[in-house]
């Protein structure tokens, strides 16, 4: 099991731990927007985050570059939407989606949306409309380039070393750099490629 799942739930359960004690302190717990209570279940899931983490990588078999990127959305997420709090209520939606976005962003084959809802619980019809709202949460600002991933790879190394129990081997953030910079280089000669072509065009 990749050590970036280790890493992942340690930090989100760290993050839930201060949300609860934030959400103690509020009257006003329900957000307004519709599109951030599509996330939130009426019950918590009998599962941990770990748990659920590793549910995903036993049946989607994603990179450890995945986890990382569904990291930077969630924290990106939370950076736009400042009144999105992650809890037990909407961390295991709020995974899925992130990992099936991320996964669809850096792969190049990827898993159906009806088989990511069977992973996380969920009906396709539910799946769908949660990446729709995911998607104009985050304004649609999905990119992540190799410096940003990096700066993320050695924050959660930091964050981790900090709060103790887990460790990414060192190896981890060169390893998945270079699956960035190779998907970045791709993108940059298709982007070349296809102005040639729209140039060649006229």
């Amino acid at each position: 099991m990749p050590s970036v799942i280790s890493v992942l739930a340690s930090l989100l359960e760290r993050s839930m731990a201060r949300n609860e004690r934030i959400t103690r302190k509020c009257t006003q717990t329900l957000s307004k927007d519709a599109r951030i209570r599509a996330f939130e279940c009426h019950e918590t899931l009998d599962m941990t985050t770990q748990a659920f983490l590793e549910r995903i990588y036993r049946y989607v078999r994603v990179a450890p570059p995945i986890y990382v990127v569904a990291y930077i959305y969630i924290d990106r997420l939370c950076q736009i939407n400042p009144e999105f709090r992650i809890t037990t209520f909407n961390v295991h939606r709020l995974l899925i989606t992130t990992i099936m976005v991320a996964s669809k962003f850096v792969e190049d084959m990827n898993y159906r949306n009806s088989y990511f809802a069977r992973v996380g619980g969920l009906m396709t019809k539910e799946m769908n409309e949660l990446e729709v709202d995911f998607l104009f949460l985050m304004g649609f600002k999905l990119h992540v380039n190799v410096s940003i991933f990096d700066s993320y790879c050695r924050h959660l190394e930091r964050e981790v070393s900090i709060g103790g129990g887990y460790h990414i081997e060192r190896t981890l953030w060169s390893m998945c750099s270079k699956g960035m910079k190779a998907n970045d280089n791709e993108k940059r000669d298709f982007k070349q490629l296809t102005h040639v072509i729209g140039c060649s065009s006229h």
